[in-house]
């Protein structure tokens, strides 16, 4: 009797040990799956973020992409489904068949396209005209510049921007890449305060004083 008993015992303990091991086993691997869809959802978190910064910026520079001809392509992509087999006609029916086959094919079912695509044209036309009467990034930190009265810093001028203009979505890196080209350009000064930046509009040269140096003197006398 204890010598049948000893060999039960010791599968019982492998069992044990080998559902354990493999609980474990288990265990680091959701660990590990859980850990990588974490990183895999910052990193599309973090494309996402620079997606938006660089159509902003894409904006700022005034850069322009041609328009994507994937619907237009998805729309003639689209193939027509497929005819049921009809069954095959009798003798008396087979004239009838000819005669139908024979009528050409009803071309009312382009007009609604047609409508849909003059009825897209005006609204096409308006959502243009009112993008192209909106100020360009560049306009509003010009403007915003020439307005204050003191330096301003990237950071004051986004949020200053920001709060102007609530649905244009301005991210402070756009206006710091916008302000370093207007300063490239002389469009606008920057100066330091510490390990800030600062900005300001360009000083308007006085027109009077050159005017009045550049006259000769009288020489009549």
């Amino acid at each position: 009797m204890p010598e049948t008993a000893t060999p039960a015992t010791e599968l019982a303990s492998q069992y044990i040990a080998q559902v354990t091991g493999d609980l474990e086993a288990n265990l680091k691997e959701q660990e590990r799956i859980g850990a990588e869809i974490t990183a895999l959802q910052e990193q599309l978190a973090a494309l996402q973020h620079d997606h938006g910064v660089l159509v902003s910026m894409q904006e700022a520079l005034g850069m322009t992409t041609p328009p994507s001809g994937s619907a237009a392509a998805s729309e003639s992509a689209v193939l027509p489904s497929p005819r049921r087999k009809k069954a095959v006609p009798a003798a008396g029916e087979k004239q009838k068949a000819r005669k139908s086959a024979a009528t050409p094919a009803k071309k009312t079912a382009k007009k609604p396209a047609a409508k849909k695509e003059a009825a897209k044209k005006p609204v096409t036309k308006r959502a243009d005209s009112a993008k192209a009467a909106e100020p360009t990034l560049v306009e509003l930190i010009r403007r915003h510049l020439t307005e204050q009265k003191e330096p301003r810093s990237a950071a004051e001028i986004s949020t200053a921007l920001s709060e102007a203009h609530p649905h244009r979505g301005i991210a402070a890196k756009v206006v710091r890449v916008t302000l370093e080209g207007l300063v490239a350009k002389s469009q606008a000064e920057r100066s330091k305060q510490g390990r800030s930046v600062f900005y300001t509009a360009p000083a308007s040269e006085p027109a009077a004083a050159p005017e009045a140096a550049a006259q000769p003197k009288d020489t009549d006398s």
